[in-house]
């Protein structure tokens, strides 16, 4: 069953993406683009996933994540298989954010807001912040708790594995690659990965439509992670 997914999206919470990326707009603008699955990856802090996740209520699938920015300013995907798994890795890192106060009128607001959309708190510590946490130790952490890393637009020349550390470390096991765009010739060269391009939304408009397709058994969670981990799911 071939799915199409957006495995990148910012919500409100993030300071640079639009106030309107509310979990009601999210949602229903990712169900009126066609896709099937979805992943609300903000950066350092998942506090919009539960609201975006009761919105869905199993119109769409969510797939609990975040964005992190490790200490060499390397961006990575972490996707968890339930929100519980989310919650506890979110909880560990909060023990490595800097705490560096966000500043709205210069990098943008950190709304945590609930399922109607309500503004229900707000982050005062700046998300776009590098933890004190390598590479390295941010990929134990997820797979202790179950869940999967995949390095983040490999083809930017700013905050990807390749612009910070030159090259894709062997050792961690990754299986799957984010890219922005779609290029035969990445294809070619990271040839023993999959590869997947998303949105990076921080506006609604930029939400993917049917583009990226992978396949699986079932829409669920677990499936989309074993093929995020690197089995063939079908």
């Amino acid at each position: 069953m071939k799915i199409a997914i957006d495995l990148h999206i910012h919500s409100a919470l993030s300071p640079c993406a639009d106030d309107d990326m509310t979990p009601n707009n999210i949602v229903n603008m990712a169900i009126l683009k066609g896709l099937d699955a979805i992943a609300v990856t903000d950066h350092n802090s998942c506090d919009n996933v539960q609201a975006v996740m009761n919105v869905a209520d199993g119109r769409i699938l969510v797939l609990p994540g975040m964005e992190v920015q490790t200490k060499e300013d390397v961006h990575l995907l972490c996707y968890f298989e339930d929100i519980e798994g989310l919650l506890d890795f979110d909880a560990c890192i909060r023990h490595f954010m800097p705490q560096v106060p966000n500043v709205p009128h210069l990098f943008g607001n950190q709304y945590i807001m609930d399922q109607n959309d309500q503004i229900i708190g707000e982050r005062k510590e700046l998300l776009l912040s590098s933890l004190d946490l390598s590479v390295e130790q941010i990929v134990q952490l997820v797979i202790q708790r179950g869940g999967v890393v995949v390095p983040a637009h490999i083809d930017r020349p700013s905050y990807s594995i390749i612009s910070q550390l030159g090259f894709i470390p062997p050792n961690l096991g990754f299986n799957v690659l984010e890219f922005l765009k779609f290029d035969t010739n990445y294809t070619i060269y990271y040839r023993g990965y999959k590869h997947i391009y998303s949105s990076d939304a921080h506006q609604l408009g930029q939400i993917l439509e049917r583009e990226m397709l992978i396949d699986i058994y079932n829409v669920s969670l677990t499936d989309i992670i074993q093929w995020l981990k690197g089995f063939t799911v079908i």
